[in-house]
């Protein structure tokens, strides 16, 4: 996930081959089809026009658009001296997700980490429909983007065992159901990576009883998900955060099952600004 790997030069598809020392990829990832140099392949690897929702440009539509959007982007990539950490990734027969660490240079920080997540849909002949790229402004700018919906919620998506749990106690601001979800050593990511992960009963305890600090928990909107059993990704909206109402915000989350069944780790991508004093 993205890129069809059919669609790039044999020089520049056995490059990435080497580099992932793989004989062969269902698809070329997101990063790895941008250093490619190509942006015809990125192009044709859209079922129709491009259509990528980025939290600065906004919604990115057609070729002009979205050609200006990688030669941009690949710029800022070269220019901020750019690597690329593998999280995780899931592809399935109708899209799929893709998480990674950016390390990048930071005029104000030095080498900053900025967790980075890709979700998009292929539902025919493994072609994209569109891209929506997640990550927060935090660690960048030191604000928060806000950045609305990119769905509206879906009734009918429910999600399933451990899941399911963390949602309901999410919702509920019950903090030790939600501490119960988690391995002994599972852990939750805050959008801005880096210092902000919480490992173990203890942190985990500390934290939610931090986010729930504002007279309850955060129901989310649901709207989209993609679970291959032992990672999901749910797309949602922010629309309350305790006892404060809230413009509807973008986000996802990915969800990590460990051996147990329990969560291994919660890394969420949103950049929700939490009410005056409340952990964010």
């Amino acid at each position: 996930m993205p890129w069809v790997p059919e669609l790039f030069t044999a020089p520049a598809l056995q490059h990435i081959l080497d580099t992932r020392r793989r004989d062969e990829l269902i698809a070329v990832p997101y990063f790895d089809g941008l250093f490619a140099g190509e942006p015809d392949a990125l192009v044709e690897s859209f079922a129709g026009e491009p259509v990528v929702h980025d939290p600065v440009r906004g919604r990115i539509q057609g070729e002009a658009a979205f050609r200006a959007f990688v030669a941009e982007f690949s710029a800022w990539l070269e220019a901020r001296n750019v690597t690329i950490h593998d999280v995780d990734h899931v592809i399935l027969e109708a899209g799929g997700f893709e998480e990674v660490l950016l390390h990048l240079d930071d005029d104000a920080h030095g080498r900053i980490e900025l967790p980075f997540a890709i979700v998009g849909d292929h539902p025919t002949d493994g072609r994209l429909t569109e891209l929506r790229i997640y990550y927060s402004g935090w660690q960048l700018t030191g604000r928060h983007l806000n950045r609305p919906p990119l769905h509206q919620p879906d009734p009918a998506l429910h999600e399933s065992d451990v899941v399911a749990e963390y949602q309901r106690a999410l919702a509920a601001g019950d903090v030790d159901a939600i501490v119960a979800t988690f391995e002994p050593d599972g852990y939750a990511r805050e959008p801005a990576g880096g210092p902000f992960i919480h490992r173990g009963e203890d942190e985990l305890r500390a934290f939610y009883t931090a986010m729930f600090s504002n007279g309850g928990g955060i129901p989310l909107e649901h709207c989209a998900s993609y679970d291959d059993g032992h990672a999901c990704a749910l797309e949602y909206n922010i629309v309350r955060w305790g006892e404060t109402d809230l413009t509807p915000q973008a986000g996802v989350a990915i969800y990590v099952r460990g051996g147990s069944g329990r969560l291994a780790a919660a890394r969420t991508y949103d950049d929700a600004d939490p009410p005056g004093g409340t952990r964010g």
